[in-house]
């Protein structure tokens, strides 16, 4: 899953072309990089977010086939 979508579906932030911009701005880094938003998302990564003077870290526990609106 890209990593724009995983964002948006897993409720880290709230709207997709948010998390496209975010990406596009080097704001969110997975593994210690800065990561495009058409990252594949897979088990395992960490995701660290900075967005304003908020810095939060995930890590991606599962990765869906489909994202499904709950």
């Amino acid at each position: 899953m890209r990593l724009d979508k995983y964002l948006k579906f897993s409720h880290i932030i709230k709207r997709r072309t948010v998390a496209n911009e975010a990406c596009d701005a080097g704001k969110i880094e997975v593994n210690g990089k800065v990561a495009r938003a058409s990252y594949n998302v897979k088990v395992g990564d960490e995701i660290k977010i900075s967005l304003g003077v908020r810095e939060n870290k995930y890590r991606v526990l599962s990765v869906s086939k489909y994202a499904t609106k709950e």
